[in-house]
């Protein structure tokens, strides 16, 4: 966990940073991507959030286990989504904390606002909120999720591809050109460096490993 002083927010960079030493790996999860409900029924969901879950002082855990029952199983998937909300809070960042809400609010639609089809899938739960309040947080404040249509359309696809579901009527390829025609990180020069030089990292690192994976089994073979 990131240390930062009392009574201070961590900044986008440190959010940022959050979100890459998770290793997430983003065209691993477009390949596996299945059919989601649309984009704009997303939208809608977002547009519509209650004031009350935007409150900063809302517990996020008390309100993932209302919405996914998050705090009462002990699954990994469950205790990963409290680890990472617990996360999101100790950022004390107000944007974190509002992407996050925005993800369980969606997630909460189905039950107040009617379910979606495809409905939306939960299996990605603690990803997703990473995604939101970690990586699209640092970058767009949420309050223009609401207030910008593109805006908002980036988060809805961003909670849609992290949760493993392609918009519906989209193909892989269509979706991925439309989000990344619209990703605030990679428009944001001095984030999208660092994302990059964090990504290249990544990838010298898993070659390393690889190779001395190849090295140890040849070894073996051959003792």
């Amino acid at each position: 966990m990131n240390e930062r002083a009392e009574g201070s927010a961590e900044s986008a960079e440190q959010l940022l940073q959050r979100w890459l030493d998770r290793g997430d790996d983003v065209d691993a999860v477009w390949k596996q991507t299945e059919p989601g409900p649309a984009v704009d029924a997303v939208a809608s969901r977002i547009s519509g959030i209650p004031k009350s879950f935007l409150d900063d002082r809302v517990a996020l855990v008390a309100l993932a286990g209302d919405i996914l029952g998050a705090d009462r199983g002990r699954t990994a998937a469950s205790t990963e989504v409290v680890q990472l909300l617990a996360d999101v809070t100790s950022t004390g960042s107000s944007a974190a904390r509002r992407g996050a809400a925005i993800a369980l609010w969606i997630w909460a639609s189905e039950g107040l606002s009617g379910t979606l089809s495809p409905r939306l899938d939960t299996t990605h739960a603690a990803r997703t909120l990473a995604a939101l309040a970690l990586r699209l947080a640092a970058v767009v404040d949420p309050s223009e999720w609401i207030s910008d249509a593109e805006r908002r359309d980036e988060a809805a696809r961003t909670f849609l591809l992290w949760s493993g579901q392609l918009p519906a009527t989209e193909d892989r390829t269509t979706a991925r050109s439309l989000l990344d025609m619209r990703d605030s990180l990679q428009h944001n020069g001095a984030l999208a460096a660092a994302a990059a030089e964090h990504a290249h990292r990544l990838e010298v690192t898993r070659a390393l490993n690889d190779a001395r994976a190849r090295e140890a089994a040849a070894r073996y073979t051959h003792e």
